[in-house]
């Protein structure tokens, strides 16, 4: 007599089967959509990130007595302060999110070849705008930086999110020959070098690539040795919120220390992905997130799709920097508006929503037919293998 197979047992064969995980969107999956609005609201607070520190605000530059930096203690600064404080932890949230599924995955050409393409796309296509336009001047450095897919190895996000991608297949053979302990041990070392030293005064010279290895370790191990209080879902918010209020405070508290300097310190603990608050954030977040019941939600998994799209069209360049948030929408020109507060939340979500639309008619018109093609060649060439 045949078993019967559980529902269980059957969602986990059809995950199994259907759900071929792209870390960088690409294309929605039938799999639940708790990651990835987790994976919506991370870009989002990259991108009101981007709305402080890229548009003079946080600089001190944006009028004679220099915005936030005029008067540490008004509701408007300390707003603005905790408005952008969250960026680095957003790409925290982000590698977690790859490391969790794709410690089960494989990384084919395919796979490479979407992401690589999808970055070059936007470089190319924005690089040529700015140049026609007479936004952005020709040079031999312009050109590089404006074509070329890696341009430098440090905390450049998308360079290093590419090249982190390549290790991948390296770092899964490494994880699946430790056994428990030893992976425990490795993230212990690790944490040590980059997170402990890192937030004391060392010299820890850290570039993304690395860390994100360290991350993916992290979420490897969450993925690969689940614990009961890894699915406590109460535990997990209220550690969530907890971190929330120890990172708004390291903000207040850094913001007070550095009055007193003469010295901007207000993002210590939050600007470098490295720093124990800014991990302790993002894994809290994450965990809350892993446990959020959510079923399979089409437009959530449209959207998230096109999150990575959201990043290298906002961040595209320094000239689309300058276009965006100095030129266009003078962020540090409304600063002292009465308005400044709907300037700011309308901003992110009109940037965010505009960025998706583009990238779902880049997926749709562009992406999907050009990998329906390379799939019905690669189908050719293995039938005549």
């Amino acid at each position: 007599m045949k078993e019967s197979i559980s529902s269980d047992a059957i969602k986990d064969i059809t995950n199994c089967i259907s759900v071929s995980y792209n870390s960088v969107g690409g294309g929605a999956r039938l799999r639940d959509s708790n990651l990835e609005l987790f994976r919506i609201i991370a870009m989002m607070l990259i991108v009101a990130h981007h709305y402080v520190v890229n548009s003079g605000i946080a600089s001190g530059i944006a009028s004679a007595d220099g915005t936030i930096y005029s008067n540490y203690w008004s509701f408007r600064s300390l707003f603005f302060l905790l408005f952008g404080a969250w960026g680095k932890i957003g790409i925290n949230c982000f590698v977690l999110i790859t490391g969790y599924f794709m410690c089960k995955s494989q990384i084919t050409l395919r796979k490479f070849l979407k992401l690589l393409l999808e970055i070059e796309f936007y470089k190319i296509v924005f690089y040529l705008i700015f140049l026609l336009t007479g936004y952005q001047s020709f040079s031999v450095k312009t050109f590089i930086t404006g074509v070329f897919p890696i341009t430098s190895v440090s905390t450049g996000f998308v360079s290093c999110y590419l090249l982190f991608f390549l290790f991948i297949p390296f770092l899964n053979i490494l994880i699946k020959n430790m056994n428990e302990k030893q992976h425990l041990l490795l993230i212990g070392l690790c944490s040590f070098v980059y997170i402990v030293m890192g937030t004391l005064p060392f010299s820890v010279r850290m570039n993304y690539v690395s860390w994100f290895i360290v991350l993916y370790f992290i979420a490897s191990y969450i993925r690969l040795y689940p614990k009961k209080i890894s699915d406590n879902t109460r535990f997990w918010m209220w550690m969530m919120l907890c971190s929330f209020l120890i990172c708004s405070l390291s903000v207040v508290a850094c913001t007070w220390l550095g009055s007193k300097l003469n010295l901007h310190l207000h993002y210590y603990f939050v600007v470098d992905s490295n720093k124990v608050p800014a991990v302790m954030m993002g894994i809290c977040a994450f965990m809350f997130f892993k446990n959020v019941k959510l079923r399979y939600n089409k437009f959530i998994n449209t959207v998230a799709a096109s999150t990575f799209g959201v990043l290298l069209i906002h961040a595209n360049s320094d000239a689309m920097r300058q276009w965006l948030w100095k030129d266009t929408l003078d962020n540090a020109g409304m600063f002292y508006s009465q308005y400044c507060y709907i300037h700011a939340i309308g901003s992110v979500l009109c940037i965010f929503a505009i960025c998706v639309f583009i990238d779902y008619l880049r997926i749709r018109f562009l992406e999907i037919p050009f990998f329906k093609y390379w799939d019905e060649r690669s189908s050719k060439v293995t039938k005549k293998c």
